[in-house]
């Protein structure tokens, strides 16, 4: 058998190709140290532009409620799959996805002509039954949907959902400087509760045949995705050289990647990184993948800091309930709009 697509592909110098994701100190700016705001924006803009990932430590969220999490995480995908089907994902990705069940299929990346061999739990803001978004029934704005067997689970997912959302929002004004942009530059974007959404991720060892993968390469929808790993490898990042690299786990960080919707922001300066899965051995893998994004009724710009008459927008204004509906239409085949809608923007 040939050897699959991370493989063959793979850096020629593994340590140099590592060293091109750095490793950034959030420690100084959340102390208020002088001076940080600006270094650490530096540090941002430097590995959006050339890499479009980084490595963060001293992120302030506590050893515990990540490892509780990773523990409901295995304990909900280790349920039988009849009680995980009760909570089938709707239509606004909340709930179980089943494996085989979503294809990069509108990828620019790499053309997955099969279904991602991973099961994934999604969960949003949990907005209680009589929160008016829900009576409303706004798109995007609804509740989770929870199992009824599994006590604890619902309070260890959320405590670090919140933890994530939180830390989202303290790495806007460094973000928003890297950007050209006031630190309170995107602070009406990620107003009245911002998108933000967690997915956890089961992946069994992928079956290598041809074309296979843990998850097809794709970029995400998100505009920044904030990604927690165990100890079992499979995730693999397409560098600018067009190489793909397996990054190494380092202890106390978090793996962060762009998303679409900051490399649009950006006029394509900061990048949005192809990535994908392959678990290769006889392990099961397992990681949490968390999304933070606009409010889904604002609009998304191409920054004013990001045009000049040499390079204009590149990307119209779009409303980004708009540009998830396409991003679902174009990889979830229980969406309605599957296989019906124009795909028009590159995943």
């Amino acid at each position: 058998m040939k050897q699959h697509l991370f493989n063959q592909e793979a850096p020629e110098d593994t340590a140099a190709s590592e060293a091109q994701i750095p490793v950034i100190d959030l420690d100084p700016f959340f102390r208020g140290e002088p001076g940080a705001l600006d270094h650490l924006a530096d540090e941002l803009r430097d590995a959006c532009t050339r890499v479009g990932f980084f490595y963060i430590k001293n992120h302030g969220v506590p050893d515990g409620i990540i490892e509780n999490a990773f523990a409901q995480n295995r304990r909900f995908h280790d349920e039988p799959i009849e009680n995980k089907r009760k909570l089938k994902l709707d239509q606004f990705n909340v709930g179980f996805l089943e494996i085989n069940t979503s294809t990069q299929a509108h990828s620019t990346v790499h053309k997955a002509t099969k279904p991602n061999q991973n099961e994934s739990f999604f969960v949003s803001h949990d907005r209680p039954a009589d929160h008016p978004d829900r009576i409303n029934q706004i798109a995007y704005r609804g509740g989770n949907y929870w199992p009824e067997n599994l006590p604890g689970f619902r309070e260890g997912v959320m405590a670090y959902f919140n933890a994530l959302n939180e830390l989202g929002q303290r790495i806007l004004a460094p973000i928003a400087v890297a950007l050209g942009v006031p630190p309170d530059g995107l602070n009406g974007l990620f107003s009245d509760e911002n998108h933000a959404v967690l997915r956890l991720l089961h992946y069994p060892p992928t079956k290598l045949e041809d074309n296979d993968f843990g998850a097809g390469p794709h970029t995400d929808n998100s505009f920044l995705t904030i990604l927690a790993r165990m100890e079992v490898p499979g995730l693999a990042i397409k560098l600018p050289s067009g190489e793909w690299l397996k990054p190494p786990l380092i202890d106390g960080t978090f793996l962060v990647n762009i998303g679409n919707m900051m490399r649009r922001m950006s006029n394509d300066k900061f990048l949005s990184t192809p990535h994908g899965v392959i678990v290769e051995g006889d392990q099961d893998r397992y990681s949490m993948a968390y999304f933070h994004s606009p409010n889904p009724y604002r609009m998304i710009k191409v920054l004013e800091s990001c045009v000049s008459t040499d390079v204009p927008a590149k990307y119209e204004p779009a409303l980004y309930a708009d540009l998830i509906a396409e991003f679902f239409a174009a990889n979830y085949a229980h969406q309605k709009m599957h296989g019906k809608m124009a795909i028009e923007n590159r995943y």
